[in-house]
């Protein structure tokens, strides 16, 4: 039993199929799409803010949408670990 530090549970990550619409009409595809998430759950709105600002598709402030299918969470380590770790 762990003493409650968060490197004593289980990284999660949540793997997902995205539909991205842009204002000029284009759109952007991805599946079996994987981000790192902290704890065990995230919204498909938080997570369409997520995936749009981690492929900085933010920056072009163009996004029309995002639509999130077949979410799943995974228990996998996780691939970006931050400096003080």
């Amino acid at each position: 039993m762990g003493d409650g530090h968060a490197q004593d549970r289980e990284d999660r990550r949540v793997q997902f199929d995205f539909v991205v619409n842009f204002t000029n009409g284009g759109w952007l595809e991805g599946q079996d799409f994987k981000l790192d998430i902290e704890g065990d759950d995230i919204s498909d709105d938080q997570l369409a803010r997520y995936a749009v600002a981690h492929m900085n598709l933010h920056l072009a402030d163009t996004v029309e949408n995002v639509r999130i299918r077949n979410k799943k969470i995974i228990v996998e380590e996780h691939r970006r670990r931050s400096a003080a770790s």
